[in-house]
This record gives C-alpha cells, sequence and structure tokens, in this order.
C-alpha cells in the first residue's frame, strides 16, 4: 500500500464514510472512492460493505488497521518532525518528566519560556520513573525531569534542585501538627500507600524499616497524585513528593515534612552522545528556577 492507499484507508475507517473522510482529507468524494476500490481491487480484499446505507469494515479491514495505524502514527510523527525541521530561528523540545512536575512547575515554566521565545514548540510527555529513560534511549524524548535517576553509561545527569517527601493529611487528622511531623507518629497509622513510587518510594520504604514504623496501607496506588487525591477525599494521609503535596493542599488538607527529612534530587538527564540543544539549555535553566521558585514554606 502506498502512502496515499494509507492515508484514505485511514480516514474512511475511522470516519465511518466516503464523505466525512473526504472532508477530513481537504480532497473531492469521488477522489477517495477511486482510492479506496483501487487498494481493494490491488490487495484482493473486501475491506468495507455497505449495511443500510452506512459504510461498514469487515474483519479484514479490522485486521489491517492495525498494522496501517502503527505506520499512520510513524508518519504523522515524521510529517510534524519535517515541521520542526523547517522552523528556522525557532526550536524544538522533546521533553519528558515526572507526572508531578507536571502538575504545575513544568508547565509554568513552559508558558514563560513561550513567551520569551514564541516561535518554540514543545513535545512534553509525562512518564513514571522507568517510562522516562526507556523513553530517551529510544530517543522519543531529548531532556528527562526526574528525582533520583540512576547511574548508567550512556546518560548524563544535571541535578537542578533538591527536594523532600511531605505528609499530606487532612487538618482533622493531626490537628496540632507542628512545623515537621515525625516518623515515629505514623507507626500504626492507616495510609494511602504506593506499590511503585521510584527510587523516592523507595527511599520512604527504606526510612520505614530503619526506624522500624509499621503503616497499615489501606489503598494502594501507583502514583503520588492519585495517592494525594485520595487523601482529599479522605481515604487517608500520605507520603508524596512536596510538589505534589503543595498542588493537593487546601482548605481541608495540609501538608508537612517528615522528621527526619527524605530528600531527593531532581535531576535533568539526557543521552551522553546527544547533549541538549542551545534552546533546550536555556529552558531547563528556567525550568530550574521555576522549581526554586515554586518551593515556598509549608503553611
Amino acid at each position: 500500500m502506498r502512502f496515499r492507499q494509507i492515508e484514505v484507508f485511514h480516514a474512511v475507517y475511522t470516519t465511518g464514510s466516503i464523505s466525512a473522510a473526504a472532508r477530513a482529507l481537504h480532497v473531492s468524494q469521488p477522489s477517495v472512492s477511486k482510492v479506496l476500490h483501487h487498494t481493494q481491487y490491488q490487495l484482493g480484499l473486501t475491506l468495507f460493505t455497505l449495511v443500510r446505507g452506512r459504510l461498514v469494515a469487515t474483519d479484514e479491514a479490522h485486521a489491517l488497521f492495525v498494522e496501517v495505524s502503527e505506520i499512520f502514527d510513524r508518519l504523522t510523527s515524521l510529517q510534524k518532525t519535517v515541521g520542526n525541521i523547517r522552523n528556522v530561528g525557532g526550536g524544538h523540545i522533546r521533553l519528558g518528566v515526572v507526572p508531578s512536575l507536571g502538575l504545575h512547575a513544568a508547565p509554568l515554566a513552559i508558558a514563560r519560556f513561550r513567551k520569551q521565545h514564541p516561535r518554540v514548540t514543545f513535545d512534553v510527555q509525562t512518564l513514571h520513573h522507568d517510562e522516562l529513560f526507556q523513553a530517551l534511549y529510544e530517543r522519543r524524548v531529548d531532556v528527562a525531569i526526574a528525582y533520583d535517576a540512576p547511574e548508567h553509561p550512556r546518560m548524563k545527569h544535571r541535578v537542578l534542585d533538591m527536594g523532600q517527601l511531605m505528609l499530606l493529611f487532612g487538618r482533622d487528622e493531626l490537628p496540632d501538627a507542628g512545623d515537621a511531623i515525625p516518623l515515629s507518629l505514623l507507626d500504626g497509622r492507616d495510609m494511602v500507600g504506593l506499590t511503585t513510587g521510584g527510587p523516592v518510594g523507595d527511599a520512604f520504604t527504606s526510612e520505614l524499616k530503619r526506624h522500624d514504623v509499621v503503616i497499615h496501607e489501606v489503598v494502594s496506588n501507583q502514583t503520588f497524585y492519585i495517592a494525594a487525591a485520595l487523601t482529599r477525599c479522605g481515604a487517608g494521609m500520605t507520603v508524596v513528593d512536596e510538589f505534589t503535596a503543595r498542588a493537593g493542599a487546601g482548605d481541608t488538607v495540609r501538608f508537612r515534612p517528615l522528621d527526619p527529612p527524605i530528600r531527593f534530587k531532581i535531576e535533568c538527564v539526557y543521552l551522553e552522545d546527544r547533549p541538549p540543544s542551545k534552546t533546550a539549555g536555556e529552558f531547563i535553566d528556567l525550568l530550574a528556577s521555576v522549581i526554586e521558585e515554586i518551593r515556598v514554606p509549608a503553611d
């Protein structure tokens, strides 16, 4: 199948009609019909049948679409890349970031950066710890912003700042909370926990063991921001990174650092053979300043 045939088949399959496909492709209906009929004849397959005046995809079309969809996505990505390359005087930054920094810090930095550099475009992916580095290896992102990134011979690190874990809790749960919450105070408490927390979650678990503190994990989940949402809904207190804590706090929910503090590095990571472009480097500098700016004291 040629690209035009793939494009037409994809449009007809996803829109469900010749006329809608023609509108999506900005061509005439006869043009779409001609390409579709030629494709079916060339492949020796019936891809669509007419049922009560509507096109219905056949089993063969369903099977073909699985492969065509992947090819179409790759071609669309290629077209986007070509457009970015043509963006002379601008630039394109493919950014991978942990979800908690995607709540506020990264969006704020991107908005500010584009005001200064309106021709720069972004592709932003919020990815969990292991997914970030897989995206780097597969060259789906140019830079990754992560917590306590692992050492790897192919990866370079730049520490942007230090963060710490916070206890997020309902005001009524700890009405007399001081400036910090002793880790021992969590012993025997019902808490929202993480089934996978990456190195930051592992650090918290290690501290619990070191201080012989046992918590009752009443709800398990895989992301800090879902843990924060559960706490806001009254499911129990939780320990999250400080950025999630600040985004999740409100009239009924407070946050405090732990004592002893559990800290982690906020790092920019990139492949050794693909250092950040000048434009990306400037954005990373701005992101570091935004992170420092929003790290205000607890309420």
